[in-house]
């Protein structure tokens, strides 16, 4: 069992968001010791209860506390009916209950325009396994090969893991969202999520991916939007002083899993080899989805960004919060490039950073033209201030 980060409150309700697969029900069950057994709305008798009668989760919560007084009520995949919130709304005021509220996408919440209980449920997420919570049992080349769910390390062979994720990418990535009723041209979308698995981490082109399957850039954008809401995937917007102004710059799309992202695009079979191209994608990979996932359990409050220079230079993540810009530079070589390092520090001035890290998978820490050169993991350590205990 491994010990997440996510931290939350103790008398506090709050949504818990991520996507299939991350542990938000094991974490329930593990860290809320004083909880009632989950209400699980995948459950097709459970959600045909509540959808048509919402009202019936008050009579429910009064017969349980009748008979046990538990702390928490836990609800999975909140999302199933969004109407329960008014309900839920109502018992937080009246009765003081403290919700556990779960889900695998806020889309259909959004689109209902359903109570979100305005501020009295704090949103949490939770994401696959971070090298922090990993601690010994870490392993890089494991992970840029088959990602970090926790279903992951209880596999024993490659050939179930790779079983896994092929399921994992075919039956919810596919069918899951499209019983949501999420989009109409479902083949469209299956032809789009083998793109955005190749264009992972690439600056996106719409309208040349549109053309690719044969549709239009609004419906690109829209599919993008659907990983995103789903939580299977973040958008890595171009950095601008300007908010605005960066939203009209070409973004990038980091898929949530390396290993999901490979059974997306059908390469489980193949290995990831070092000091290849492929090896330096699947690291800053790697170390973006570090960066999001500490970023959000960390609560640090930076705004995440890539730089790009028409002219061909460019900044793999920025830092922002208030008008302090970190500027980070991702190798994957286990060497300090000085060169790299110079353009880098450059670069930097250009969009007047106030610290820069070139990190890679070199151990030894240095400074070179005011550029902080640090193995990735004790980057991680610096910015997020968190110990190798987590």
């Amino acid at each position: 069992m491994f010990r997440r980060l996510l931290n939350i409150s103790k008398t506090n309700s709050f949504f818990l968001f991520g996507a299939r697969g991350t542990g938000k029900s094991t974490w329930t069950k593990t860290q809320l010791s004083n909880a009632f057994e989950p209400i699980e709305l995948l459950l097709d008798e459970v959600e045909q209860r509540y959808l048509h009668r919402p009202d019936l989760l008050s009579s429910d919560l009064a017969a349980k506390y009748a008979t046990n007084m538990k702390e928490w009520i836990v609800i999975d995949e909140i999302q199933k009916v969004p109407k329960l919130l008014d309900v839920i709304h109502h018992e937080i005021e009246k009765n003081k209950r403290k919700f556990v509220l779960t889900g695998s996408s806020a889309r259909k919440l959004k689109r209902n325009f359903a109570n979100l209980l305005a501020g009295r449920a704090f949103v949490k997420y939770l994401f696959p396994l971070t090298s922090v919570e990993l601690d010994q049992s870490f392993d890089l080349d494991f992970c840029l090969h088959w990602g970090s769910l926790p279903k992951i390390f209880s596999l024993e062979t490659d050939e179930d893991r790779a079983s896994f994720l092929r399921a994992y990418a075919q039956t919810y990535l596919k069918e899951e969202i499209l019983l949501e009723q999420l989009i109409r041209n479902g083949q469209s979308f299956r032809d789009f999520m083998l793109i955005a698995a190749l264009e992972n981490g690439n600056t996106l082109n719409f309208s040349k991916m549109a053309k690719d399957i044969g549709v239009d850039t609004k419906t690109i954008q829209n599919f993008f939007s659907i990983m995103e809401d789903t939580l299977v995937g973040f958008f890595l917007p171009a950095f601008h002083r300007s908010i605005r102004k960066s939203q009209l710059q070409r973004p990038k799309f980091y898929l949530f899993d390396p290993g999901v992202k490979r059974a997306m695009e059908g390469t489980l079979k193949s290995q990831i080899v070092p000091r290849t191209q492929e090896y330096g994608r699947a690291f800053e990979h790697w170390i973006i989805l570090e960066f999001f996932r500490m970023n959000s359990y960390t609560e640090a409050d930076f705004r995440m960004s890539h730089y790009q220079e028409v002219k061909g230079g460019e900044i793999d993540l920025l830092l922002t919060r208030g008008r302090e810009t970190w500027a980070i530079e991702i190798k994957s070589t286990d060497r300090i490039d000085t060169g790299e390092v110079e353009k880098l520090a450059k670069l930097s001035k250009v969009i007047g950073a106030k610290r820069t890290f070139y990190i890679s998978q070199d151990r030894q820490k240095s400074i070179y033209q005011q550029v902080t050169c640090l193995h990735w993991q004790d980057a991680l350590r610096e910015i997020f201030l968190i110990n190798s205990q987590g």
